[in-house]
């Protein structure tokens, strides 16, 4: 099994002194999916309104009692890295933020181009409008 390193933005310097240029970091288009036992909506919100100051990178949330879809960007080497610093989004930040103890249910990473094509073909989630934390 091959180990990497996380890192949540590259630089795609590829680095200095002569080295041999690095991966270049590009943008991958996230959505984490969660779901447990029902919580209060006014704790839901409040979570990801927090999550969401602590990470201003999170694009958008949707929220109802007993289960979540938070969307992003997230700039990575690869998909492995994208998904990687997905997965650890939601048990690293329960406590900090207050999250309900709700699990991963779902994960979708794709890159930039193909979110693009998805949306303009018309059957992939459209640009999140308004920008935010809200209700389903």
């Amino acid at each position: 099994m091959v180990r990497r390193a996380l890192t949540s933005v590259g630089t795609g310097d590829g680095g200095a002194g002569g080295e041999e240029p690095g991966p270049v970091s590009r943008l991958w288009h996230v959505t984490l999916s969660v779901s447990g036992r029902p919580t209060p909506l006014s704790e839901v919100r409040r979570g990801l309104e927090q999550l969401a100051h602590d990470h201003p990178f999170l694009l958008t949330s949707r929220y109802a009692d007993d289960h979540a879809e938070i969307r992003y960007w997230e700039e990575a080497r690869d998909l492995h890295d994208a998904a990687a610093v997905a997965l650890r989004l939601w048990g690293e930040h329960r406590s900090t933020a207050q999250l309900p103890p709700w699990e991963i249910v779902g994960l979708e990473v794709i890159d930039r181009t193909t979110y693009h094509q998805r949306v303009a073909e018309g059957y992939g989630p459209p640009p999140a409008h308004p920008v935010g934390v809200h209700p389903y």
